[in-house]
């Protein structure tokens, strides 16, 4: 008997990012200096007052007990207050948020609250896995919503595959700043969906994550802006790239009544809630001064430039993303046959650079690679020569003539 034998685990295929992680492991085992550019991980620690939050609430003997799932009732209000002051969006932290141990496992409970068996849901692709993945776990079948062509509308995309949809579907999941493609939308980008979906009675999930990370665009916006949306959408947030918190797991859903209530019935089954300090300490990062998120951003716009130079003096032109810490670049056209996970094995075996192949976020991404602005000015400048001298070397045979094993 193997894990292929258990219904849920037949419907996840095989992770393709863990291929590249093996190879980057080997690679590193045998003393090569890899520059990690796959996973989207903050190389940073929090602001320091927020680690002193830690500490001191740590030391409270009454404080290791079991939290609540919902979330502490402080941390509920200051994420009130965050989306009143950024968004203009009044909430009630009763009724309308609740703390999830990091945006990505808010996603999949929800999921598993309003999915029947055989349900619709519409997914961009590409987009997160667990945007997919979340409601396939849950039985759900995924549609998938290609790119929009030049010239299209994304309402376009939807109401077309709406329309070629049985049973009706239940869920529409969105996503920007996007990851991976880090784009971007505004306000009215979201007014004609939110009316598409309340006529045809499809809730709406908006991952808004990288909310905090944006460059030469005005600050991406909530959809919940849109009055109309909190009849039919629910929005995830994280402190994990604001706060570079990724480890604390820390995130929100805030919105639609009905929905709020469905996740946090399921988590009052799941789990017990972030641990208590880590929660005290989190309501200190979007309470406290915000000039960590003023730097944070100067760094990833630094390190985006130097990245978007480097590439394109290597012979990579790549577009410059508005938001996010992602740079999604097109597989030069040399090597464009070979598909995304090839590609991105070629690169760490033959320039030391580690990147996420873009068909592990969907097979319209294969075309591209996802680039993470994780490591520092100086490690991305090298990581660019590398490129560079890969790119000049391989220019007129980019076939690889073999890859190393991976043990």
């Amino acid at each position: 008997m193997t894990d292929q034998d258990f219904h849920r685990i037949k419907r996840l295929p095989p992770y393709v990012f863990a291929e590249v992680n093996a190879m980057k492991a080997a690679a590193r085992a045998r003393g090569e200096d890899i520059i990690d550019l796959g996973m989207g991980n903050p190389d940073g620690p929090p602001p320091k007052h927020v680690i002193e939050k830690l500490t001191e609430a740590a030391q409270n003997p009454r404080s290791h007990g079991y939290s609540t799932s919902r979330g502490i009732p402080g941390l509920r209000r200051a994420q009130a207050a965050y989306y009143q002051r950024r968004f203009g969006v009044q909430l009630d932290p009763e009724s309308e948020i609740v703390v999830t141990i990091g945006s990505k496992e808010g996603l999949a409970n929800l999921a598993q609250a309003i999915t029947s068996p055989g349900d619709i849901i519409l997914v961009p692709n590409p987009s997160y896995p667990i945007h997919m993945f979340g409601f396939i776990i849950a039985g759900a079948s995924v549609r998938s919503l290609p790119p929009v062509a030049p010239g299209g509308s994304f309402l376009e995309v939807l109401e077309r595959a709406v329309r070629h949809s049985v049973p009706k579907p239940t869920a529409l999941v969105l996503n920007y700043p996007s990851n991976p493609t880090a784009e971007v939308v505004d306000l009215e980008f979201y007014r004609p969906i939110v009316q598409f979906c309340r006529q045809h009675g499809i809730w709406i999930l908006s991952d808004l994550a990288y909310a905090e990370i944006y460059f030469d665009t005005a600050p991406p916006p909530s959809i919940l802006a849109i009055p109309e949306a909190r009849d039919i959408a629910v929005e995830f947030t994280s402190l994990s790239k604001t706060y570079s918190m990724a480890g604390w797991r820390i995130g929100f859903a805030a919105g639609n009544k009905r929905l709020i209530a469905a996740l946090a019935r399921v988590k009052s089954y799941v789990d017990y809630g972030a641990f208590t300090p880590l929660q005290v300490a989190a309501t200190a990062a979007i309470n406290g001064p915000q000039d960590f998120v003023d730097e944070m951003r100067a760094r990833y716009r630094l390190r985006r430039d130097t990245l978007i130079e480097g590439l394109r003096a290597a012979g990579w032109p790549v577009e410059k993303p508005e938001a996010s810490m992602f740079v999604w670049a097109a597989i030069p056209e040399a090597f464009a046959s070979m598909g995304s996970l090839a590609f991105s094995k070629l690169l760490l075996e033959e320039a030391g650079v580690a990147v996420a192949p873009g068909v592990g976020f969907g097979e319209y991404g294969d075309g591209h690679v996802r680039i993470a602005l994780v490591e520092n000015h100086q490690r991305i400048r090298q990581a660019c020569k590398n490129i560079k001298t890969f790119l000049s070397r391989r220019r007129n045979d980019p076939q690889p003539v073999s890859l190393k094993a991976v043990s």
